[in-house]
């Protein structure tokens, strides 16, 4: 089979272990995201199936209808919404779903609540412009760190990730505070947590608010600017799951604002990916900023790709498994 692996900006795949499941086929990695459904319709053409890594590239009807030769599309982690299925299944394209493990993600938003709170990236970099112990040049911004114990961790979405984000809550002394569906509020208790009585409570009370919810119609916009407003002007806003769950452009002008809520955000997910290197959230002191690493580690990359992986070499070999719209 023409195989094509789809958006591998470090060009690490070929390096895995599990690449050689491949061997036998004609595969081709592409390094960077082609610009436009006109582009992307060329680049593709040729394959019969396509390795996608997460949801780097949107497969709306109008390019899966330009695709004539295209039989598989593999999907490393779960669907998200990125492919439009029903059109898949109209022009004879199988998907098969792979794998996933929360903890890369987990540990990333850890990592993140950890370096924004102490202002690690801060610090470090103005150590090497010299500067000792200073967070900013700008006297105002210029303000210590503080500890995670006894502060209130809120999480929005207590699934696997925001299960193991509220244990790293406990571990470290914190007042775990969650939100989300009655089900998830009522496990919350059972798992001796605390659970909000209301939004408006829960985004007032955090002093760390991290998102944990799927992307869909019901979650697209669920945090808004009334909610950022109710947020104090310290609070840190944690975002590792999708950008889209904010309402686009709330954060931005709530970040900017002259007395800004919350006061500071770690965010690892946007609404546009590649981030352009003039974003404004990228000009903003009170923001970290990762380029979606939440899953982009080896270990993770090992285990998406293998189940990704076979799956095409059992579509090829006419048993095909994990087929999503059979």
């Amino acid at each position: 089979m023409k195989i094509a692996i789809l958006d591998d900006y470090q060009d690490a795949v070929r390096q895995l272990a599990c690449f050689d499941l491949l061997q036998g086929h004609e595969v081709k990695v592409f390094n960077n995201t082609a610009v436009g459904l006109g582009q992307l319709a060329i680049r593709l053409a040729p394959f019969d199936a396509l390795v996608l890594i997460r949801e780097r590239t949107a497969f709306p009807r109008a390019l899966l209808s330009k695709l004539p030769n295209l039989k598989l599309i593999s999907q490393t982690g779960k669907l998200a919404g990125h492919v439009d299925i029903a059109a898949a299944s109209e022009y004879g394209i199988k998907i098969a779903e792979g794998i996933g493990d929360p903890t890369a993600p987990a540990e990333l938003t850890w990592a993140l609540i950890m370096a924004a709170s102490r202002k690690i990236p801060h610090y470090a970099n103005n150590l090497q412009q010299g500067l000792w112990q200073t967070a900013s040049i700008h006297p105002a911004a210029n303000s210590l760190g503080r500890v995670l114990k006894r502060r209130t961790l809120g999480i929005w979405g207590y699934g696997k990730i925001g299960k193991m984000i509220a244990a790293y809550g406990k571990a470290f002394g914190m007042n775990v505070l969650i939100w989300g569906r009655e089900a998830s509020r009522t496990q919350a208790l059972q798992d001796g947590y605390q659970a909000a009585n209301s939004k408006e409570e829960f985004f007032a009370q955090s002093d760390i608010l991290s998102l944990h919810l799927r992307l869909n119609d019901a979650t697209r916009g669920s945090v808004t600017a009334a909610d950022l407003a109710l947020m104090k002007t310290d609070a840190l806003f944690v975002n590792t799951s999708r950008a889209e769950l904010v309402a686009s452009g709330a954060l931005e002008a709530a970040l900017a604002a002259s007395q800004p809520r919350p006061g500071f955000a770690a965010l690892d997910v946007f609404e546009s990916e590649p981030l352009a290197p003039q974003h404004p959230l990228l000009r903003l002191e009170n923001v970290l900023a990762t380029p979606h690493l939440g899953y982009v580690e080896r270990d993770s990359y090992e285990l998406y790709f293998r189940a990704a992986f076979q799956n095409v070499v059992d579509f090829a070999s006419g048993t095909p498994k994990n087929i999503f719209n059979p």
